[in-house]
């Protein structure tokens, strides 16, 4: 049943589900969190000024604690000191709630795939995603285009049906990525890393 499913048949009356109102209502009011971790932030920042207007959305006002968010934009590199405290604040939001890995080091581990040993090869290793937004930085619109994916998601929802699941399965990975050959053992990485840093090291005139 859709929202103008009974419009016209009395005068302003429109009928609809209790399902299709609290999606809407949530949907029209996603709550980001204050939260950017690298490079990536910037692009957010630019979404949420005038000139794209993150509000249009209803997702304009950014939290600056996550018992009041149910968005997590994850914008920037993810260090492995960095990802207790993104478990931290996800664990902390309320349900139901959201994840966008915006950038390629969040999605991926991007340019730091290789020789990154410290960054975290994909955010969706910590919390789990729903959207995707690649690029490196990803343009303001990529991100506008993440936010309107899970306002589909959030439209989609049927918490309330009866004979439905309670959760919606998020496709994730399970916990290992395949590593360069270089970097599959801990001797290899070591001596990987040992031999980057004599080869970085300046010489001597």
């Amino acid at each position: 049943m859709g929202w103008l499913e009974g419009f016209g048949k009395e005068e302003n009356v429109i009928t609809t589900t209790l399902e299709q109102a609290v999606n809407w209502a949530r949907e029209s009011s996603m709550w980001p969190m204050t939260f950017g971790l690298a490079c990536c932030a910037i692009e957010m920042m630019a979404t949420g000024a005038s000139r794209f207007d993150m509000d249009r959305f209803g997702a304009g006002a950014f939290r600056a604690t996550p018992r009041q968010a149910d968005l997590m934009i994850v914008a920037g590199t993810v260090n492995f000191k960095m990802a207790s405290r993104v478990r931290r604040l996800y664990n902390q939001m309320p349900d139901p709630k959201f994840v966008i890995a915006m950038g390629a080091c969040t999605c991926g581990g991007g340019p730091y795939y290789k020789y990154g040993y410290n960054v975290v090869k994909g955010v969706d290793l910590v919390v789990p995603v729903d959207v995707y937004v690649p690029g490196c930085p990803p343009r303001p619109e990529a991100l506008l285009e993440g936010l309107m994916r899970i306002q589909d998601k959030v439209r989609a929802m049927k918490d309330l049906t009866r004979g439905q699941p309670l959760e919606v399965p998020i496709p994730c990975r399970t916990g290992y990525t395949m590593l360069p050959d270089e970097l599959s053992t801990h001797e290899k990485a070591n001596a990987f890393v040992k031999k980057t840093k004599e080869q970085a090291t300046p010489a001597k005139a």
